[in-house]
C-alpha cells in the first residue's frame, strides 16, 4: 500500500518549516542543512524524506552529492488553499478599520 503524506501534516512541523525556508533561497545538500539544527543528522534525514515525499522538496543528484530544490508548484497550491482564508480576514480587518474610522469620526 503506497500512501503518500499530507502536505499540511509536514509543514505542521517546525523543523520542516525551517528546511523549507533554508532551501527556498538556495539548493543544499542534507549535510549542509543540518549544520543549521540542533538534532541529529537521521533526525533531518527524517524531515528531508517526509519533505520529499510530499514532493515540497525534490532531489537532484550532482556527482556523490544529492540536492535538495524548493518545489514551488506544491508552495503554490498550498498558498492557493490558504488564499481564501487570507482574503477573509483581510475583509474583516478592513472592515474593522472602517468602523473604528467612523468611530473616532464621531467622537
Amino acid at each position: 500500500m503506497n500512501l503518500r503524506r499530507d502536505v499540511f501534516q509536514a509543514i505542521a512541523d517546525p523543523t520542516r518549516r525551517a528546511i523549507l525556508l533554508l532551501v527556498a533561497s538556495q539548493a543544499m545538500t542534507a549535510g549542509a542543512i543540518a549544520a543549521n539544527f540542533d538534532t541529529a543528522r537521521p533526525t533531518v534525514s527524517k524531515h528531508l524524506h517526509i519533505l520529499t515525499e510530499c514532493e515540497l522538496l525534490r532531489q537532484e543528484q550532482a556527482g556523490r552529492e544529492i540536492y535538495y530544490h524548493l518545489n514551488p508548484k506544491k508552495m503554490k497550491e498550498i498558498a492557493d488553499f490558504i488564499e481564501p482564508f487570507r482574503q477573509m480576514w483581510d475583509d474583516r480587518f478592513n472592515k474593522l478599520e472602517a468602523i473604528m474610522k467612523n468611530y473616532q469620526a464621531n467622537q
